[in-house]
């Protein structure tokens, strides 16, 4: 039984992430939400460190006498860990019961599975080698036979099996994600934008894929991009990008940056 998140009931003791975690004072040049909001990196398959999160989340809001946060993930539950069933169910039920505060992106591996069900023979042989291998097993289906056959035949199979194994209403939820979000000049997205558009032009293969002058060419209109995808050894906050995947799956290291109004961040990490 999946336990209630209380992160809105506000608790009053304070967890912080690793101390050696960067923390900045807000400045003019900097992301400032609407609402303090809460932004979780690319979690693939990892429920025990989601469940950690939820807590230092749990516990930085009433530390910090938070009211009326949101809390925004940006993608890519599934592929790699053990338990992407139990994250996907975990994310869904928390986008059900605080429909107002939790927002849940679509990551580029959610698109490659979305597309498995609808292509396998074409689409499964690259996402089961991408990580797609271990979803299966989380919904209790073996993937490597599939593979070593590499039969159209065996991917369609798997793909039927998947889809009868999927809970009612998750396959149209996943396909319903949205892939950004935006509470000020603060940005959340999966994989990064291009520099040269504006925010509400990107394109849906650049949301979910990248842009490769994302890093390298700061944006000249103000906006904070949050993001995933690309994993990084640390958080990183600079230039108006908050690089949030750290690897969760094989290093432990799930990682959140908070930010408030007034331009203040901190990480928090499992």
């Amino acid at each position: 039984m999946l336990r209630s998140v209380r992160s809105l009931l506000g608790r009053k003791d304070l967890s912080k992430g690793s101390p050696d975690l960067p923390e900045e004072p807000g400045d003019i040049d900097c992301p400032k939400p609407e609402f303090a909001t809460y932004v979780v990196g690319d979690i693939h398959g990892r429920a025990d460190l989601l469940e950690l999160l939820l807590s230092l989340i749990d516990a930085h809001i009433g530390g910090t006498a938070t009211t009326d946060p949101r809390l925004v993930f940006v993608g890519d539950y599934i592929d790699h860990g053990p338990d992407s069933a139990e994250t996907l169910a975990r994310l869904r039920e928390l986008t059900r019961d605080f429909a107002s505060s939790v927002v849940c992106l679509m990551g580029n591996h959610e698109r490659m599975m979305l597309d498995f069900l609808t292509d396998p023979a074409t689409r499964g042989p690259r996402w089961l080698r991408e990580g797609g291998a271990a979803t299966l097993w989380s919904f209790r289906i073996d993937a490597e036979p599939i593979l070593a056959s590499g039969r159209p035949e065996d991917f369609r199979e798997a793909a039927r099996r998947l889809d009868a194994a999927m809970p009612e209403g998750l396959r149209d939820w996943l396909a319903g994600l949205p892939l950004s979000w935006r509470s000020g000049n603060l940005w959340a997205v999966h994989a990064g934008a291009d520099p040269a558009h504006p925010m509400d032009a990107q394109s849906s293969r650049v949301l979910l894929w990248g842009h490769p002058e994302f890093e390298a060419v700061p944006r000249a209109d103000g906006s904070w991009i949050a993001y995933g995808h690309t994993e990084m050894q640390r958080p990183v906050y600079e230039d108006g990008r908050i690089a949030l995947d750290t690897g969760a799956w094989r290093t432990g290291r799930l990682t959140a940056c908070a930010l408030r109004p007034d331009g203040q961040h901190d990480f928090l990490q499992t």
